[in-house]
């Protein structure tokens, strides 16, 4: 059986320390532990390290970092194809432009052939209209569709 390959949002990286929110914390400590096992291979991007990077919180910076390197989770490379596909998506209307990154995560996924994203971003990524749209603007580019899960909808015990 193939291993599925997934791409880690930002979202999910920083939840791993979020003592404010338990359930959301739980269920992405769960997600670690498959891929640990496993289960999961998984992939970030060098979009994802610069929002990292930009953090006011040197503590948070420092441990998300640590937790990249731990797990050995690649870091996929900015391409210019990744750049195209996200203004598709910004233009259709389908991620706001004040939140492009969060189209250049989904096009990053798509561009490198990734199974699933993993987010807890509700708002913009783990939402119907924005999996069906980028499904169907990834198609019409040459892409496959890419699922879109949080991390409550993808753990299992382990």
């Amino acid at each position: 059986m193939r291993i599925p390959k997934i791409y880690l949002e930002t979202s999910v990286l920083n939840f791993v320390f979020a003592d404010d929110s338990p359930d959301k914390k739980a269920d992405t400590i769960k997600l670690f532990k498959m891929i640990e096992t496993g289960r999961f291979v998984p992939y970030t991007s060098e979009y994802a390290k610069n929002e990292i990077d930009s953090s006011p919180d040197a503590e948070k910076r420092i441990k998300m970092n640590d937790l990249i390197a731990e797990h050995n989770i690649e870091k996929l490379r900015k391409t210019g194809e990744i750049q195209h596909l996200a203004d598709e998506y910004v233009k259709e209307g389908v991620i706001p432009e004040k939140y492009r990154t969060d189209a250049l995560h989904i096009a990053t996924a798509a561009f490198y052939e990734l199974d699933m994203i993993i987010s807890w971003n509700f708002e913009h990524i783990v939402k119907r209209k924005t999996i069906v749209r980028t499904g169907e603007i990834n198609l019409r580019n040459g892409y496959k569709k890419v699922e879109i899960y949080s991390p409550s909808e993808v753990i299992e015990d382990v």
